[in-house]
């Protein structure tokens, strides 16, 4: 078992918030059959294009690294509206948005990872994502299998529901991916709206609501300094700022515990399978398959997303290739905030 000192309580930092008894509402209260076709999807018009391109030309004659680039440094009207739609429909819309697409035919890979770094900036600040300070991940299968220190998104295997660094203190607003190459087979996007999945789980299991909003022990994946706890201790939904807030992966619970030696209580058990239950019921889910030059960007405090497993293709340049951006408004912009 985890000495109490090996274990990172965030209780100690804040208190247990208060508990919705009644449905939660709003635009990101929804399912599969109540989105239109058009939700969340953002064209990137002609205007905003123009504007892309001559980014794209600057650069090729003035290369900078990509961190480097702020929006400042160019001519964005266009773009600047078009984002503010996509914060817009993030943060009191459907809480998720498709761009569709980078020129891809036009662009190179590290031209559209320069365009798409400058366009997340309008939303908010591109973080850390992992405890070595890399603050653009790619997302491709290294042939390594799930594992204590391994993340799904470098393999090829079936994700579950999950938000972002659920495992660690400082979890990201917003998750982006840039789509540079599809996998040959597989690989289907999901999201699901956890106020909907709360609903659910508030009228069919009201007993076990008040547990996902006790403390549960999560694998910090060996995402953290040598010397600091390997386990944290958080609830799976919070109150932040009067709005309902998830925090969750599976696969890091369950390695938590087990890490911990400490034995899943009943009660405990019985609230994270049931929540696991509701979230994959197929009718509230909203699935896509990712193309060449489209971003996604879904709030991760309050929607769940995850992907299938694929099959790649062996040629190196075909594999699955996305880019991911973590952005936080609050808080350093190191990995733990």
């Amino acid at each position: 078992m985890q000495p109490a000192g090996n274990i990172l309580s965030e209780l100690d930092r804040s208190p247990p918030s208060a508990i919705p008894r009644t449905p939660v509402a709003g635009s990101v209260v929804w399912d599969a059959a109540s989105l239109r076709p058009s939700d969340g999807i953002v064209k990137l018009d002609a205007e905003a294009l123009h504007e892309l391109r001559s980014v794209v030309a600057v650069l090729r004659d003035n290369p900078l690294p990509v961190e480097m680039l702020e929006p400042d440094c160019f001519r964005l009207d266009a773009c600047r509206q078009m984002m503010a739609r996509v914060k817009e429909t993030l943060d009191a819309g459907v809480g998720f948005v498709i761009i569709d697409k980078l020129p891809m035919d036009e662009f190179s890979k590290e031209e559209a990872k320069a365009v798409y770094w400058i366009l997340s900036q309008l939303v908010s600040r591109p973080v850390a994502q992992s405890w070595d300070g890399k603050m653009i991940y790619d997302v491709t299968d290294l042939g390594k299998p799930p594992g204590n220190g391994v993340r799904p998104d470098v393999t090829n295997a079936e994700q579950n529901f999950h938000t972002d660094n659920s495992y660690n203190v400082c979890a990201p607003d917003y998750v982006a991916l840039l789509c540079l190459r599809p996998a040959k087979e597989g690989g289907i996007s999901s999201i699901v709206s956890f106020h909907t999945v709360y609903n659910q789980m508030l009228a069919k299991h009201p007993r076990l609501v008040d547990r996902l909003f006790g403390p549960y022990l999560f694998d910090r994946n060996k995402e953290h300094a040598p010397d600091a706890p390997p386990v944290i201790s958080h609830p799976l939904m919070q109150v932040v700022n009067g709005r309902l807030t998830s925090r969750l992966s599976h696969r890091h619970v369950v390695n938590g515990y087990r890490m911990a030696g400490v034995q899943l209580d009943p009660l405990s058990e019985d609230a994270l399978e049931t929540l696991e239950t509701t979230m994959n019921q197929p009718h509230l889910i909203r699935e896509f398959f990712f193309e060449p030059g489209q971003i996604q960007i879904v709030d991760n405090r309050r929607l769940g997303h995850r992907r299938t497993g694929y099959t790649d293709f062996n040629d190196e340049d075909m594999k699955r290739h996305l880019v991911r951006l973590w952005l936080r408004t609050e808080g350093r912009r190191f990995y733990n905030g």
